[in-house]
């Protein structure tokens, strides 16, 4: 079921404007009443209703889901020169990829189901009133080099916490990038009124641990027995970083 079954748009065609601009990204007007087949007037008389709504915003004459721009950041990591930004849909397969290149390695299994969801909707940023998530990109000369992700709750009483996933392909490792990255998620998270998030990672891997617990993340519980690894039941380390 589609995760806007649940939502109230008051009209099946808002739905669809909707589901198309989520699943396309940022997209011209036109572009939305022509693959839909719609009247100018009817679309744009929706087009305002969901933007009064909070659902969509309008940058020119595209529009897309509505969470505000963030300023794209080109950093000197050690000796390669790597731009930070709010990833976009055209990122979608790379970021897959790269997910799944680290999640392979047997010790994120949160960022393989973060992976998997992601090809399963094929829409990198989600924002409505059932599920959202944000998502950040590292590149180096246009190739994704990490990400970080968060899972954002809807639901009231979990909506100031976030679950955070972030990780680097092995060849981009050593150089800082995936510290930048987390401090990225950190910050857009405290900025939009997130009071804690949490990470999980297997036992086994204590290179992540060392590294969150050295970014003021700390312990918070430990699930015995939680993964089954090549065979072997690992403990889930339940990680998180208060932002109050």
């Amino acid at each position: 079921m589609e995760v806007t079954d649940s939502l109230n748009f008051g009209h099946k065609d808002r739905k669809d404007i909707y589901e198309y601009i989520e699943r396309h990204g940022t997209v011209r007007e036109d572009e939305v009443r022509r693959a839909l087949n719609f009247d100018p007037a009817a679309l744009g008389a929706h087009l305002t209703i969901l933007r009064r709504d909070g659902y969509i915003r309008k940058v020119g004459k595209h529009v897309e889901v509505a969470y505000a721009p963030e300023k794209e950041q080109t950093v000197e990591l050690g000796d390669l020169e790597v731009t930070i930004r709010m990833a976009q849909n055209v990122d979608l397969e790379s970021l897959v990829e790269a997910i799944h290149e680290v999640a392979d390695e047997g010790r994120y299994i949160e960022a393989e189901t973060v992976a998997d969801v992601l090809d399963h909707e094929e829409v990198v940023l989600r924002h409505n009133e059932v599920s959202s998530r944000m998502v950040f990109v590292g590149t180096v000369e246009e190739e994704l080099a990490g990400w970080v992700h968060l899972d954002l709750p809807e639901a009231e009483k979990l909506s100031h916490t976030a679950v955070l996933t972030v990780g680097t392909r092995p060849e981009y490792r050593g150089h800082g990038i995936g510290s930048r990255l987390l401090e990225q998620g950190v910050e857009w998270a405290r900025d939009h009124g997130f009071e804690k998030l949490y990470n999980s990672v297997p036992a086994t891997n204590e290179t992540a641990i060392e590294f969150l617990e050295g970014h003021g993340w700390e312990t918070e519980a430990v699930r015995e027995d939680h993964y089954k690894i090549d065979g072997e039941y690992v403990d889930e380390v339940m990680m998180a970083v208060s932002l109050r």
